[in-house]
């Protein structure tokens, strides 16, 4: 005889019933107000017993009230105040770039005076020159008011 190793030699297992609870019928469904007692509903379960119960529905938010629309005329003005703002800004900003710019060419025309005034004092006050100007021997020269006598 071939039975399966769980089971005890000789001994016979009982065949299993399954059994799925029926509800009972209790006639059509009627929509209940709240803040009353829902019919109850009532399942027998396959030993006999029978299991009384109440069907619950989600609970259902308050609706929102809804918003008085909003006129026309405020749309226009809090539009008109934004592009106010906008405006206000982009002059702003631009009067500072105009003004950082005039700082920076003030600069400019400053830094080129100082190298072009540098340039012009190494020519003039250069000792070994190309040889123009005029050259006085003051040691044979004889100063007595302001004449030069030689």
């Amino acid at each position: 005889m071939n039975e399966p190793a769980n089971l005890v030699p000789g001994r016979r297992e009982a065949t299993v019933e399954v059994h799925r609870p029926t509800p009972v019928p209790s006639g059509p469904v009627v929509p209940v107000q709240p803040n009353t007692i829902p019919a109850a509903a009532s399942v027998v379960l396959p030993d006999g017993r029978v299991v009384t119960g109440y069907a619950l529905e989600p609970a259902k938010p308050e609706p929102v009230a809804a918003k008085p629309p909003v006129s026309r005329a405020a749309v226009n003005i809090a539009l008109g105040g934004i592009g106010f703002g906008a405006v206000c800004g982009g002059l702003f900003l631009l009067t500072a770039f105009i003004t950082a710019l005039t700082a920076l060419v003030t600069q400019l025309i400053t830094l080129a005076a100082v190298i072009f005034g540098g340039w012009v004092a190494v020519q003039v006050l250069n000792p070994s020159g190309h040889g123009g100007g005029t050259t006085v021997n003051i040691r044979k020269a004889v100063i007595k008011r302001s004449h030069f006598r030689g």
